[in-house]
C-alpha cells in the first residue's frame, strides 16, 4: 500500500513484497496499558516496551478511564524513548513509518497515543498509519513467527469477542461477535461472583486447575451458528453461587465448570467456521488467548489435521508489537493525519 509523507508529500509503499527492509514505530494505549515498538518487516521485534497500570486500577476493580488518560501522559515520552534506545535505531533515517492505535478503546487513552504517534509522523516527515485494535490483536499471531493467512481466527479479549476469516494479510471479515458480553466481561463478572481481584480472568484461570470441572452443567446459548452470548452463562453462575453459604461456596468447581463451558463454545464455533469454509488452520488473538484452557482446548486440535497458532503470552495482552505488524500487512490501516479516535467497533 502506498503512503504520504504529511510535509513534502513524498510516497511511500509498505508491503509484504518489498525487497528492502521496512522498519515500523507503532504506539498503543486503548486501555490500561502504555506501550511502544519498533518491529521490522511485520514480524521482527526490535523493542517491545509495556507500562502497565494494573496495579494503580486494581484498587478500583476494573479500569477508570480518566485515572487510565492521566497515567498514559505521565508515561508515554518515557515509554517511546525506552523503545527507540532497546531498539537501537535512528528515528529519522531508519523508520519507515509511524502507527498508533484509532480504536476502539477509552477515547482520553486513545488520544495520548495518537496524538503522539502523529507528533513523531510530523516531526519526521513519515507516514502515519492508524490501526484498528481489533485487527493488531489478529496480527500479533505474526508476530516472531512465519504464521500466514489464510485461517480462522478466534478473538477473545475484555471488550470483544469475535470470529474472524482471515483470507489475506490485508483481508479480513467477521463471521460473528457476541451480542451482549465479551469472554473477557463475563470471566470478570464471574471472577467477582467468587470474590477473586481484579483482574479475575487469570486468578479464575487459575483456581479452576483445582476445581471439578464436571459438577456443574451450564448450559450454551442458543443464537446463531457464529455469534455468541454469554450474559446466560454469567447469570447461571450467579444461580449456582447463591445456592451456597459464603463459607461453603465451591470456587474451584465453578470456576472449573465455567471455564470449560466456555472453551467448548469458543471451540466449537471455530471449528464450524473452518469446516464450512475449508480452512485447515486456526487461531486465537487478544488478552483471553493466554488462557491455559483455552489454548489447550485449541492446540488439542493439532491431533485432528489443523495447523493451531496463538501469540506468546505477551502479545496476547494490549502490545505496540502486534500494531505495528498490522501496520506493515495493511491490516484496515487508515491513513489520514485528521483521523479520530472512536471508542466502539465501527
Amino acid at each position: 500500500m502506498k503512503y504520504q509523507t504529511p510535509i513534502t508529500n513524498q510516497i511511500i509503499e509498505i508491503s509484504p513484497d518489498s525487497k528492502e527492509d521496512q522498519i515500523i514505530f507503532a504506539v498503543e494505549t486503548s486501555c490500561d496499558e502504555t506501550a511502544a515498538a519498533v518491529i521490522r518487516n511485520g514480524r521482527e521485534i526490535l523493542s517491545n516496551v509495556v507500562a502497565s497500570q494494573i496495579d494503580t486500577h486494581k484498587k478500583y476493580g476494573g479500569v477508570v478511564p480518566e485515572v487510565a488518560a492521566r497515567m498514559h501522559l505521565e508515561s508515554i515520552v518515557p515509554v517511546i524513548e525506552e523503545a527507540t534506545e532497546k531498539a537501537g535505531i535512528d528515528i529519522k533515517k531508519d523508520v519507515t513509518a509511524f502507527a498508533a492505535t484509532v480504536g476502539p478503546g477509552l477515547v482520553g487513552a486513545l488520544l495520548v497515543g495518537l496524538n503522539a504517534a502523529k507528533t513523531l509522523s510530523l516531526v519526521h516527515d513519515k507516514p502515519f498509519i492508524g490501526i484498528n485494535h481489533l485487527n493488531a490483536h489478529v496480527c500479533a499471531n505474526y508476530l516472531e513467527s512465519d504464521f500466514e493467512p489464510p485461517f480462522i481466527c478466534m478473538l477473545v479479549s475484555g471488550g470483544h469477542t469475535q470470529l474472524i476469516k482471515v483470507a489475506s494479510y490485508a483481508e479480513q471479515t467477521i463471521l460473528g461477535e457476541t451480542l451482549d458480553d465479551a469472554v473477557g466481561e463475563a470471566y470478570d463478572k464471574v471472577a467477582r461472583l467468587l470474590g477473586l481481584p481484579y483482574p479475575g480472568g487469570p486468578y479464575l484461570d487459575k483456581l479452576a486447575h483445582e476445581g471439578d470441572k464436571k459438577r456443574f452443567q451450564f448450559t450454551k446459548a442458543k443464537v446463531s451458528e457464529y455469534d455468541f452470548s454469554f450474559s446466560g452463562l454469567k447469570s447461571a453462575v450467579l444461580r449456582v453461587c447463591q445456592q451456597f453459604s459464603p463459607e461453603d461456596l465451591p470456587k474451584a468447581d465453578i470456576a472449573a465448570s465455567f471455564q470449560k463451558t466456555v472453551s467448548e463454545i469458543l471451540l466449537g464455533k471455530t471449528l464450524l467456521a473452518a469446516e464450512n469454509f475449508g480452512i485447515k488452520k486456526i487461531a486465537l488473538a487478544g488478552g483471553v488467548a493466554a488462557n491455559s484452557e483455552i489454548r489447550r482446548k485449541f492446540f488439542e486440535q493439532e491431533n485432528k489435521g489443523y495447523e493451531v497458532h496463538a501469540p506468546e503470552f505477551k502479545f496476547c495482552t494490549d502490545n505496540a508489537s502486534m500494531v505495528a505488524s498490522a501496520a506493515y500487512f495493511q491490516s484496515n490501516t487508515m491513513q489520514n493525519l485528521d483521523v479520530e479516535v472512536f471508542s466502539r467497533v465501527k
